[in-house]
């Protein structure tokens, strides 16, 4: 799995004109499902991205949480994370999981974050989605697993 967090002032998820999802300060949250990642993956990234610290304290270092900050999350399936540019001009996606394979596990992630006590919403699976970002910072953030 892999994961790219932007840490925002507001985000939003945009479907056939309809904003489906809308947050505030938080954390959005492009996840890529490769193949053979399963459960264990899901609940490393969703641990390690409700504890991770990239919003300020009072001294202006990073030390906060999106828990500490009472911020929110919205979690966009992106199979693009899986691109292979190595050959050619055109990238290639045969790294990421099929669908039947990845939905349910971009499901359990967000479970998992939610379980973590992060609000949680969601793009929509499939679907063309326009992705409204205010990154602050800008801080973005590739986790791994």
């Amino acid at each position: 799995m892999r994961v790219l967090i932007q840490r925002v002032s507001k985000a939003s998820v945009i479907v056939e004109g309809q904003t489906i999802s809308s947050i505030g300060k938080g954390l959005l949250i492009l996840l890529g499902v490769g193949h053979g990642d399963g459960e264990d993956s899901a609940r490393f990234l969703a641990e390690k991205t409700a504890n991770l610290r990239v919003f300020e304290d009072d001294q202006g270092k990073t030390n906060l949480s999106v828990l500490d900050v009472k911020g929110e999350a919205i979690v966009v399936s992106q199979f693009t994370l899986y691109a292979d540019t190595r050959k050619g001009r055109r990238p290639s996606f045969i790294d990421a999981a099929l669908p039947d394979a990845a939905e349910p596990l971009v499901n359990r992630f967000v479970e998992l974050l939610r379980s973590h006590g992060v609000p949680t919403q969601t793009g929509k699976f499939g679907a063309h989605m326009q992705v409204e970002i205010h990154n602050d910072g800008p801080v973005t953030i590739w986790l791994e697993k």
